[in-house]
């Protein structure tokens, strides 16, 4: 039995406690709010995951939610037409091959902290700054940190080769609501781009009051939707996110015009530079830790793609760690971890980055033929899945032109 310590109890942190407590290991995590007022706490993210990463967690037996969550079926792209006529030039529908999910945090979490300590995990509610983690480090085999926040964060340092931004791209809000008309013939992330404004994605979800509808707001900055800072009460927080549906998006406006938010902290706003880190730190005593999830990887959510990230770095590394035996979990051992799921990670990064700029002319083409090729527009939607499938001809203009080409005469 080996000894861990786990900072932060998120998607990715808590999958890995589990995975280590269920091997037979000596577990504590370490984060700063219990179950309880996670619960009853404001909304953290909009977590729409898909299958390969919702498997994850079933295979740790901690999907407690596939039988009650409203299922995500597909992924309908729409771009709407820049004359203001309410009509749309792009809209396509792929469905997916196995459904995604999209649980509320507030709900995941308190659960899973529950089923952490049933099994005999350690939970330390505290806040844990370096000298927390120099002891730490000095008593157990791995100390992992899944907390990009406050000092503890800051000891990761940036990647400049594999951050492409420096800076916020996007004005982001979330808006968790009840009484929206339901997509028709099958749910699916309904994901509108709209040129020179933003992006606005809306999905079924699961809360702590039961189904609802997350919608997803990604403003450019300085644009008109880059608008919460006057905001200041729930209210108007909904108030504003139906008036950017009317104003840009009115076939959303009409099906949301009816909505009421789940609760009052069934919202969020704020900006963040999509960042990379490198994903080793050493302490003032020379120890190293290991930076797992946003930590070390925060990706911009226009594409969804956080907790599914975080999902896949979790299985990554608890395979590494207990593949690793009892061999030491020394600095080669943790820049290998992290570069196997940098092997993954790295298409979602790049294809997240893309879009957070004007697209160019052979994606709006690849986004066009969507409409008319029924293949193209159903590995589109899967690829939200698995990322590395937009490689090569989603970022290539020849290989996009080969590929088309290749669809068109099929």
């Amino acid at each position: 039995m080996r000894k861990f310590t786990i900072v932060g109890g998120g998607q990715s942190g808590l999958m890995v406690a589990i995975g280590l407590r269920k091997a037979g290991h000596q577990v504590r995590v370490v984060q700063n709010r219990t179950g309880a007022e996670i619960a009853a706490g404001r909304v953290l993210s909009s977590q729409c995951m898909f299958a390969n990463a919702v498997q994850h967690e079933r295979d740790l037996g901690i999907d407690y939610w596939s039988e009650s969550c409203p299922p995500v079926q597909g992924i309908n792209f729409i771009v709407p037409n820049p004359d203001g006529s309410g009509t749309k030039v792009i809209d396509w529908t792929g469905k997916l091959e196995r459904n995604g999910y999209a649980v509320d945090q507030r709900v995941k979490m308190p659960r899973w902290l529950e089923e952490f300590q049933r099994l005999g995990g350690e939970l330390v509610i505290a806040d844990a700054g370096i000298a927390e983690i120099e002891s730490y480090a000095a008593e157990d085999d791995l100390v992992i940190v899944a907390s990009g926040k406050g000092e503890v964060g800051a000891m990761f340092a940036r990647d400049a080769e594999k951050s492409a931004y420096d800076k916020p791209m996007r004005a982001l809000a979330l808006t968790y609501v009840t009484g929206m008309t339901p997509r028709q013939p099958h749910s699916a992330v309904e994901f509108n781009l709209i040129p020179g404004v933003g992006e606005y994605f809306v999905f079924p979800a699961l809360t702590t009051t039961g189904p609802c509808e997350i919608m997803v707001f990604e403003g450019i900055p300085g644009g008109p939707m880059d608008c919460w800072g006057e905001v200041k009460t729930p209210a108007q927080h909904l108030e504003k996110s139906l008036w950017i549906l009317k104003t840009f998006l009115p076939w959303e406006y009409e099906r949301s015009k009816n909505c009421q938010l789940t609760d009052d902290n069934g919202i969020l706003a704020g900006r963040f530079a999509p960042t990379i880190r490198h994903p080793v730190a050493t302490l003032p005593s020379g120890r190293k830790v290991l930076g797992l999830g946003d930590a070390v990887c925060l990706n911009d959510p226009i594409t969804g793609q956080g907790s599914n990230n975080a999902s896949k770095a979790a299985a990554v590394y608890l395979r590494r760690i207990l593949d690793q035996g009892n061999r030491p979990f020394d600095e080669a051992w943790m820049q290998g971890t992290f570069n196997e799921f940098w092997d993954y990670a790295r298409w979602v990064v790049q294809w997240t980055n893309m879009l957070l700029l004007p697209p160019p002319p052979f994606i709006l083409d690849i986004m066009g033929n969507a409409c008319v090729l029924p293949k193209l527009a159903h590995r589109m939607a899967n690829g939200f899945d698995d990322p590395r499938d937009f490689f090569p001809w989603f970022a290539d203009p020849n290989a996009a032109a080969s590929y088309l080409s290749e669809l068109k005469a099929a």
